[in-house]
């Protein structure tokens, strides 16, 4: 590209930023590409100069050498021409519109040609706790199906005393590299999958695939605090990996069960007791369960059915551990259902002590309505 203008070639200003780069070479790109223009032998070159032109000026070490001392500049530092390796963090220009990545295009896929062993899958369970395991925490045994290592072949896959063969396809490449146009494009080998070897003789016991399936038993602890639908990460209790790449890992989901008696709102609890009509009047003192133990709670004299009180720190600790939440504690006033003769005496006596109306039709409410709207 000699004599060439690499900011006239993009259609760019001098100093124009990264963006405007991108966005000038991406119309470029696509409007000379070989696709676009088959045997268009003027529209490859002009491809081939934007490419270059690109390359440079997104590059900031190379594109300060060209806007000092010109091409001849970035010679005399041993740049000699386009580098497609510019295109691996920016693949989304072209590779997504022709279906092919850069790294198939210019073949610089072929440096991670061959298939990687794979760490173990990672596992996904459900527990059910109870709320009591869920605030103080447990250990739990768990059963579970696991891929396993094949313990004939040892996770080779092959038949004992077998070899694995070169790939007739790709010739141990792993890669199949064909010409398009001007290209070199690259893909997967079908017939090895990218491993660039086969398996004549596989294995009887896990029928190649290197892995079996066995139930085994864990004991998982759960810590204090865990909410439902929390994931514990269990790390290295998942499948196992392929030759000597780790285990995946194990994530527990807890499930917690509908208590009889609390309510859960984060790290809060909640529940309802009941008081006498006696206890609600003159006051009480009951007491009240919480996971760590019986509380104390004051009630005060003339307590009405509905009122909450707040035990702090007597609900459910953080996973974490910094803080507790508390209890709420809600008093139901309860209505006795079966007094002796003795006791509606007692009643009819504080009735009467009260100016309250027990035979006749008790207007109050009444009159406390109809004074609202006067």
């Amino acid at each position: 590209m000699a004599g060439k203008d690499f900011y006239e070639v993009l259609g760019v200003p001098l100093g124009a930023a990264p963006e405007e780069i991108k966005k000038a070479y991406r119309r470029a790109a696509l409007k000379h590409h070989p696709d676009r223009n088959p045997g268009n032998k003027e529209a490859e070159e002009r491809f081939k100069e934007a490419a270059e032109a690109y390359s440079v000026l997104i590059d900031p070490d190379k594109k300060a050498v060209y806007d000092q001392y010109g091409s001849d500049g970035l010679r005399s530092q041993g740049y000699s021409g386009f580098d497609s390796s510019v295109f691996e963090d920016f693949e989304d220009i072209l590779g997504n519109f022709f279906g092919f990545s850069f790294g198939d295009l210019f073949g610089t896929a072929e440096r991670n040609r061959r298939r990687q062993p794979e760490r173990g899958r990672d596992l996904a369970l459900e527990m059910e706790i109870s709320l009591e395991e869920a605030a103080l925490g447990v250990e739990k045994e768990i059963k579970l199906t696991r891929h396993e290592k094949c313990s004939s072949c040892n996770g080779s896959k092959l038949r004992p005393g077998s070899r694995k063969s070169v790939c007739p396809a790709c010739q141990g490449r792993g890669q199949i590299r064909y010409q398009q146009g001007f290209f070199t494009l690259s893909r997967t080998c079908s017939h090895c999958r990218g491993a660039g070897e086969i398996i004549a003789s596989p294995c009887g016991e896990c029928q190649g695939t290197g892995m079996i399936k066995e139930k085994t038993s864990l004991k998982i602890k759960i810590p204090a605090g865990m909410d439902n639908g929390t994931r514990l990460r269990v790390p290295g209790e998942g499948e196992a990996g392929e030759k000597d790449m780790p285990r995946g890992d194990l994530y527990v989901i807890t499930r917690i069960r509908k208590h009889a008696f609390f309510e859960r709102e984060k790290n809060d609890l909640s529940c309802e007791v009941p008081l006498s009509f006696a206890q609600a009047a003159l006051g009480a003192r009951i007491e009240v369960p919480t996971f760590e133990g019986n509380e104390v709670l004051k009630i005060p004299p003339g307590v009405q059915s509905g009122e909450v009180f707040r035990l702090k720190g007597k609900g459910i600790r953080d996973v974490d551990g910094r803080r507790k939440g508390d209890l709420y504690v809600k008093v139901i006033v309860t209505t006795p259902a079966d007094l002796t003769k003795e006791q509606k005496s007692l009643l009819l006596k504080l009735a009467e002590l009260r100016g309250e109306t027990i035979d006749d039709v008790d207007k109050s409410v009444v009159l406390k309505v109809r004074n609202l709207f006067h």
